[in-house]
């Protein structure tokens, strides 16, 4: 692993443990410790339901793990805001459009091309193959023969964006 390559890696790692651990225990503790003691202290009425810090938090946790699940919930199942942070997802992942590396692209994919190969080479014998046939199967034969070199299939929507701005 090259130093740019492990550099990266580190990056990644530091962003995803920040944004996703620390971030959120800290603003969850932040959020918590300012609405107490900047909002809740000084309404009299609040403070005769929550006057304790702990009590206040017991309670938030109550009400508020099951609110935000709730809402999580609802993004991923009730919303299409999920659906296009997956498209996004999907036309930002050049493996969508080349092949995995590792077993698919030194075992499956090598494997497929030359069932697909045999198959043409029995159709070709039993003269059950008519040129659309052919043509579809050599299409294949060329596609899967590009994924197994490192190569893309189909045209990410991302690299057009990226073709027409240049």
């Amino acid at each position: 692993m090259s130093i740019t390559s492990l550099i990266y890696r580190l990056w990644y790692y530091f962003r995803i443990g920040y944004n996703t651990y620390l971030t959120f225990l800290i603003g969850f503790a932040t959020t918590l410790v300012t609405i107490y003691y900047l909002a809740i202290k000084d309404i009299p009425s609040l403070l005769d339901i929550f006057p304790r810090f702990q009590l206040f938090v017991v309670v938030t946790l109550l009400v508020g793990v099951p609110v935000a699940c709730f809402i999580g919930w609802y993004h991923l199942k009730g919303t299409a805001v999920w659906r296009s942070e997956l498209d996004i997802s999907v036309e930002a992942n050049p493996y969508y459009y080349k092949m995995y590396p590792g077993y698919w692209k030194e075992a499956f994919t090598p494997v497929y091309l030359e069932v697909l190969k045999g198959m043409k080479k029995m159709l070709e014998k039993q003269n059950a193959l008519d040129e659309d046939d052919r043509k579809r199967i050599e299409d294949l034969e060329h596609k899967l023969q590009t994924l197994i070199e490192g190569g893309y299939v189909g045209t990410p929507r991302a690299r057009i964006d990226l073709g027409k701005n240049s």
